[in-house]
């Protein structure tokens, strides 16, 4: 006769719910969230820059290249928050553990991963927005730092995440 110990583990039934509600709060306190991330790009400008940086929380606005020929404030509005990438791997993680108990674990690794990555991403953006502004002046920097560039780094940084998630998740 065998014995079969079950590895304890956290009730999935408990993270699908947690899972959800961090969602919910993404949604719902989305300007704490752009706050916090904007203090970070703020935090990143402040140790790369030679010029001034000064976030101003209650606009979810950093201003950069303070003293410099081409200052300018960004403000991190709802469209451009990694919470758009975020969000739906939370929600999406939460479905795969609803489905597949036992590949909880995995699944919050990867959602970790994944979710850092997306805010590392988003990170890189904004550096790369402030390097073009810096380079090219105001109006250009910014047409190719936001429109152009600046999508296709969220774009293929999303992608990358998805890809990493899923398979850091499904992985045996």
């Amino acid at each position: 006769m065998t014995l079969a110990l079950r590895r304890a583990t956290f009730p999935s039934r408990v993270t699908v719910v947690v899972l959800l509600a961090v969602a919910a709060g993404l949604v719902f306190a989305h300007r704490l969230y752009r706050t916090a991330e904007i203090s970070l790009s703020g935090a990143v400008l402040s140790v790369i820059s030679s010029y001034g940086v000064h976030v101003v929380p209650d606009r979810q606005t950093v201003y950069f290249g303070l003293g410099s020929d081409t200052p300018l404030g960004l403000r991190m509005t709802p469209e451009c928050t990694s919470a758009f990438l975020v969000l739906p791997l939370i929600v999406v993680g939460a479905v795969m553990i609803a489905l597949r108990p036992r590949i909880q674990s995995r699944v919050l690794f990867a959602l970790g991963v994944a979710g850092f990555a997306v805010v590392v991403v988003n990170q890189f953006r904004v550096l790369t927005l402030v390097g073009l502004v810096n380079w090219l002046g105001v109006d250009t920097g910014y047409y190719w730092g936001h429109t152009l560039l600046g999508s296709m780094v969220s774009v293929f940084g999303g992608a990358a995440a998805l890809v990493a998630f899923v398979w850091l998740a499904t992985r045996k």
